[in-house]
């Protein structure tokens, strides 16, 4: 709270197992007063500039547990004291130049008392942060959408083709409408997921809607600013092709778009389970 720690950092994901977060191989054995961490992240964000990351590591091996969502726990881990002490990190260059990070854990000893909460319900407390992480890039999302519905729009009034302002012309009008349109609704439904969230209500419908709704509304918003910017919309000077690339992010992480089809399809609509 005194910001004198920066806490950004989540370690969740491993390469061979993507958002089957059940199925992780990091491993945190208990000796003594220390967990012993082995195994591998990656796109783990924020490292570089986090003093501190939160880690989920399986604690229980799957074949001992009675359902598959058991036996995982988080740990704080303190990044300046694992680095050079078991835990390597390795930077993963990207399309959008977000600071992203791959992770090797070779016998990492971190405190006992570094455990949050229970012994083996982690992830249910993963799914907790994952709502509001949902939300938050909802609302990041929208913030996009804004920015280039607002930069368009600027630019197809000034911008003078036929002895007439572009933004004149029904074709071009109706693409950025919709995409306003879209936005807006967006963020109402990021607004109901943070009411529940707040609330300590079930919000997980919520969430992942708002976080559907907001990432296709920016993406649709994004393809209007670039497509109306003509070729200046690449030109660097003028920011449309960086943030068109960094809204595309939000089509697969920090959830794919057809992952949250096919939880709404299952725990909203009633849809037998696809996978």
């Amino acid at each position: 709270l005194a910001g004198e720690l920066r806490l950004q950092s989540m370690g969740v994901t491993e390469p061979t197992t993507g958002t089957d977060t059940t199925r992780i191989k990091t491993t945190a054995v208990k000796k003594g007063d220390r967990y012993v961490i082995n195994g591998q992240k990656v796109w783990i964000s924020r490292v570089q500039h986090s003093d501190l990351m939160i880690l989920l590591a399986r604690t229980t091996p799957l074949a001992e547990v009675a359902k598959k969502s058991e036996g995982l726990s988080i740990f704080l881990v303190d990044i300046r004291e694992a680095m050079g002490a078991g835990m390597t990190v390795r930077p993963i260059p990207n399309m959008v130049n977000h600071e992203t990070n791959e992770l090797f854990f070779d016998n990492l000893e971190i405190p006992a008392e570094n455990l949050i909460g229970e012994e083996g319900q982690g992830f249910k407390y993963i799914l907790t942060g994952l709502n509001a992480e949902r939300t938050l890039i909802a609302a990041e999302c929208i913030g996009d959408g804004y920015w280039f519905t607002d930069k368009v729009s600027a630019y197809v009034r000034e911008r003078q083709v036929f002895g007439r302002p572009i933004g004149q012309n029904q074709g071009v009008q109706f693409p950025i409408a919709e995409s306003y349109i879209e936005v807006e609704a967006a963020s109402l439904m990021r607004f109901e997921a943070c009411r529940l969230y707040d609330a300590g209500a079930p919000c997980g419908a919520q969430a992942n809607m708002a976080k559907y709704l907001a990432a296709k509304a920016s993406w649709e918003a994004a393809n209007a600013c670039l497509q109306f910017h003509g070729g200046f919309g690449f030109a660097c000077e003028y920011d449309v092709e960086r943030k068109f690339r960094e809204t595309r992010l939000y089509q697969v992480a920090p959830i794919s778009t057809n992952l949250i089809l096919s939880y709404v399809a299952e725990h909203v609509l009633g849809l037998p389970r696809s996978f």
